[in-house]
């Protein structure tokens, strides 16, 4: 496929909207939560659901993609379920209605991005080097949300917040209505291998074991981190712009990241990325009061996001025949969505009785843990 072939923007903006739900949530809910007078452990269990989804839905969602080759027509169903279902949150605020809320509208929102990452890796047949040139763009949807609601939370109530996500969703309905649909290109390696013998080629499983300690790793840091920075005495604005801080990082990352999978193999790129993890988690658990400290933990977040999440789409694009592109998407989305649920259920049944440093200490040996499984099980590949 010709470069000028390529829907650079039209996948670009599909990417600038799903990553700035993302933004709106992942700072946010459970400061909603907090909001509406839930606790610690209830509102680790109300942010843990929408991942525990992530471990079941991609899957589903995936063997369809595959199934029926119609991949777009799966995302922008799942877009419009997505608000759909979400709109509910307007009804009732009980613990039990937005558990269900939670639920529901997380199935169909889960749908949607590895199946258009399946389509973008489609348009980018031959060029697969840009892909992290159009997911930055997810990064900068993160950032305009993190920035732009910390500013408007500091002015008016957090009552509005379920009214920003409705808008944001309708973005991702929009933007997903004028992408082209694309087929992963039929090719010789793996083309009529099973998903489970893929599964046993070398060091697919050990990359998904570790996909699912690094997302454990994240719990505290998505579903507490603005909670603990306001306690520490951080306005929402401040906080809102410490967590672009990390975004601008993990989009410079993506910048060069072509360059660096051509240098470095991929076993070397998530070594590094779940060794730094380790060190920042332990940097936002026990010093995140100075704020030079806290600056370079988002820094941080080149790594233990930017460079593991491409290096990962890069290993899933490469060890799975065409077939089973969309599962192996999926389950990677699954193994990353059951580590993120039961890291948020860990940080919140911790928080209150352990504390902050203790439950970010847990999150860097999980990382930690990541960084050995990758040493010893992954073989090393010269990159091409």
């Amino acid at each position: 496929m010709a470069v000028a072939a390529l829907p650079y923007w039209r996948l670009s903006s599909f990417y600038l909207f799903y990553f700035a739900l993302l933004g709106s949530t992942a700072p946010f809910l459970a400061l909603y939560f907090d909001h509406l007078g839930f606790s610690p452990a209830r509102i680790g269990e109300l942010v843990a659901i929408p991942m525990l989804m992530r471990c079941v839905a991609p899957n589903i969602w995936g063997w369809l993609g595959d199934y029926t080759g119609r991949r777009l027509a799966i995302v922008r169903f799942g877009a419009v379920c997505t608000l759909l279902t979400f709109c509910l949150i307007f009804v009732s605020k009980s613990y039990a209605w937005l558990a269900m809320v939670m639920a529901l509208h997380a199935f169909f929102w889960h749908a949607v991005l590895p199946q258009f990452e399946v389509i973008t890796l489609a348009h980018l047949q031959g060029q697969a080097a840009r892909y992290s040139q159009v997911r930055l763009w997810g990064s900068i949807g993160f950032i305009i949300a993190v920035v732009a609601l910390g500013r408007l939370f500091e002015w008016l109530s957090l009552d509005i917040y379920p009214v920003t996500l409705v808008v944001i969703m309708a973005g991702i309905i929009i933007s997903s209505l004028w992408v082209p649909n694309a087929q992963p290109a039929p090719g010789n390696r793996l083309a009529g291998e099973g998903l489970v013998k893929q599964l046993r080629s070398p060091g697919v499983l050990a990359f998904y074991a570790c996909v699912g300690l690094m997302q454990l790793s994240h719990g505290p840091y998505y579903t507490f981190l603005t909670l603990h920075l306001e306690r520490l005495g951080y306005s929402r604005g401040v906080i809102g712009m410490l967590w672009a801080v990390g975004v601008v990082a993990e989009v410079l990352m993506f910048l060069f990241m072509s360059r660096i999978l051509a240098r470095y193999s991929v076993r070397r790129v998530l070594l590094a990325s779940f060794l730094l993890a380790a060190l920042r988690w332990l940097l936002l658990g026990s010093f995140a009061e100075f704020l030079w400290v806290l600056l370079f933990a988002q820094l941080l977040h080149a790594a233990t996001f930017g460079s593991f999440h491409a290096a990962a789409i890069h290993f899933v694009q490469r060890s799975f025949g065409p077939r089973q592109q969309g599962q192996g998407q999926a389950l990677y989305a699954a193994l990353a969505g059951t580590g993120g649920a039961l890291g948020a259920l860990y940080a919140g049944y911790s928080w209150n009785a352990l504390g902050a440093t203790f439950t970010f200490s847990i999150a860097s040996l999980a990382a930690l843990a990541a960084a050995v499984i990758i040493a010893t099980r992954m073989q090393e590949e010269l990159p091409k």
